[in-house]
């Protein structure tokens, strides 16, 4: 799991998932309510995990500091669709002990994150680049995309129009889907 710079050593052991909706209710004299929905919906994601070892401590400490940042990030998680999303809350849920912290973290989806609420930089985007032919294909130009910090390949998919396993098709250099880092060079389909 990741969220702005900060990557979990291990994902946390449990993480759950709640939708809500935004509804009012007002009461209406002589009895009875009368609901009323706001528009929008959201998740909250919340999650327990543990540091252990020598550096336990230290490793809160990092995750702490994310905390602090404040502003919204990307969340990434190994199952559940990247989001835009705050961390609301960190909490060591027993006595820590020098290798060992306990904790716990909420964090709620901005689901406008992706409909016009980020805003384009020019530090990265599609270049085209020459490629040598291969064997069967002939040669040509190939458009790639160069990662810049809070990039994902369901990000760069969506941008592209691609379809996420089409783009991790193309890219079998990276071993894992969820890892890529500023400077990687991912192929376009």
């Amino acid at each position: 799991m990741r969220y702005k710079d900060y990557t979990w050593p291990y994902n946390p052991e449990i993480y759950t998932v709640e939708n809500r909706r935004r509804v009012a209710v007002y009461k209406v004299p002589f009895g009875g309510c009368v609901f009323q929905e706001l528009g929008g919906t959201y998740r909250v994601l919340r999650g327990e995990g543990e540091f252990s070892g020598p550096e336990a401590y230290d490793q809160f400490r990092q995750l702490e500091a994310v905390f602090q940042e404040g502003g919204p990030g990307q969340l990434v998680h190994p199952v559940w669709n990247v989001q835009r999303a705050y961390f609301v809350s960190l909490n060591v849920t027993e006595r820590p002990l020098p290798d060992y912290v306990r904790y716990s973290f909420e964090f709620w989806e901005d689901p406008g994150g992706y409909d016009g609420g980020l805003t384009e930089s020019d530090d990265g985007g599609a270049l085209f680049r020459p490629e040598a032919p291969t064997a069967g294909a002939g040669g040509g130009n190939r458009a790639v995309h160069i990662v810049k910090k809070g990039d994902t390949l369901w990000g760069i998919a969506r941008q592209y129009g691609a379809a996420l396993t089409e783009l991790i098709a193309a890219n079998p250099q990276i071993k894992n889907p969820n890892l890529i880092y500023p400077g990687n060079e991912v192929i376009l389909p």
